[in-house]
């Protein structure tokens, strides 16, 4: 999804193809672009309007959208892991 290749750098997009790959239609194989267009509009479609995210309260991202007001948002923030300096090695 970037330029690069990193997962890290577009974590959103390889989370929704990742619920896209393993809740929806794992290992199915399409024939054509045309039957693959079809499935993921519909995915899309229930993903948006019939899938609650815990992430948001447990309403779906259409529920969300409408909503006025502000949302409880239940992501959890991680904190990076420091880089350990090398140690000075003595002689």
């Amino acid at each position: 999804m970037t330029q690069s290749g990193s997962p890290y750098d577009n974590a959103l997009a390889e989370r929704v193809n990742g619920i896209i790959k393993n809740e929806f239609y794992p290992k199915r194989i399409y024939q054509n672009h045309k039957e693959a267009l079809k499935a993921i509009t519909k995915i899309i479609q229930i993903y948006n309007s019939k899938r609650p995210h815990a992430s948001i309260d447990y309403l779906t991202p259409d529920q969300a959208h409408a909503h006025e007001g502000v949302l409880s948002k239940r992501w959890k923030s991680y904190q990076r892991k420091k880089k350990r300096q090398a140690e000075p090695i003595e002689v």
